[in-house]
């Protein structure tokens, strides 16, 4: 019977011991991806200059991609974990200011950030939508890097972002794809596609993809959901002719956009779905997004 536990204690022991192995090899490996981004074709742009040019990068960041949603009123970034499993990560400060990138970034660092989802220390960035900003233009992000180049500095600095041995495990090997957005891209051709601005399908199409409107509402715009508990991106109803959109005017959206009300009286959560944002859009922006959704295939419901 000695025999048998001694044996059995060995077991548990080396089993234990292989655990502890693959858990520091799966920390080694998943710290590395996210420390050490992958070689991947940029297409660098230089920031436009001019008023113009600047007063529509601000419209695309405050408005249309909503970034003051992560990074702050102000653009001097806020945290987003603080100790929760280890992890401490912080969307960063885009200004000039102490603890600021933008001290520091030159525009090829911001097309890299923005459209590849790399940081300027070659790190992979976390929870940063690259995947929908690397369909912007090179004129508009252009206009982007114009006025972030321009914003007011504030100083603002969380400090590095640390992930410890469960967050860089669950970033870097089981959660990497949710957690960076890089395999997501077509780096080779970023800003190919930049129609023109207009009331068409194909810039509406274009605006929903900078705006991140699928982020909740779902791949193919037709509703997602979130199961009990799960985190993630607010569950977005379908915005498709098969959901309740099918039944509103072109007055009906833009008035829904603007009010934050659709036209049953219900009123919208600003916190999951940022109409005080949008409504400051055009309306040549709202008109092509309806004309793009509008002509989209009438899908079930899935929200």
């Amino acid at each position: 019977m000695k025999r048998v536990l001694k044996w059995i204690g060995i077991g548990l022991g080396s089993l234990v011991g292989i655990l502890l192995i693959a858990a520091v090899v799966l920390y080694v490996v998943g710290k590395s991806r996210l420390d050490n981004a992958p070689e991947v074709a940029t297409k660098p742009v230089t920031a436009a200059t001019g008023e113009t040019a600047v007063a529509r990068g601000e419209h695309l960041v405050n408005v249309v991609s909503e970034c003051r949603g992560c990074h702050g009123d102000q653009l001097e970034g806020s945290v987003f974990f603080d100790g929760e499993m280890g992890i401490y990560m912080a969307a960063p400060n885009l200004t000039a200011g102490k603890g600021g990138i933008g001290a520091t970034y030159t525009d090829a660092d911001w097309e890299r950030a923005i459209r590849h989802g790399i940081g300027g220390d070659n790190r992979l960035l976390a929870i940063m939508p690259s995947n929908y900003f690397s369909h912007y233009s090179d004129a508009d992000l252009a206009a982007v890097v114009a006025y972030l180049k321009t914003a007011p500095p504030v100083d603002s600095d969380f400090g590095p972002r640390r992930l410890g041995f469960l967050g860089s495990i669950i970033g870097g090997v089981f959660g990497f794809n949710d957690f960076t957005h890089t395999g997501e891209i077509d780096h080779a051709n970023v800003g190919t596609q930049a129609p023109a601005a207009g009331v068409t399908a194909e810039y509406g199409e274009y605006l929903v993809n900078i705006a991140m409107c699928s982020e909740c509402h779902g791949p193919d715009l037709a509703g997602s959901t979130l199961a009990e508990g799960e985190d993630g991106p607010p569950a977005g109803p379908n915005i498709t002719p098969g959901g309740e959109p099918g039944g509103w005017t072109e007055a009906d959206f833009i008035n829904t956009i603007r009010t934050g009300q659709t036209p049953a009286g219900r009123q919208l959560d600003g916190e999951q779905m940022p109409w005080p944002s949008f409504s400051q859009m055009t309306d040549t922006e709202l008109q092509a997004i309806w004309t793009y959704l509008h002509a989209l295939p009438a899908l079930p419901d899935n929200s």
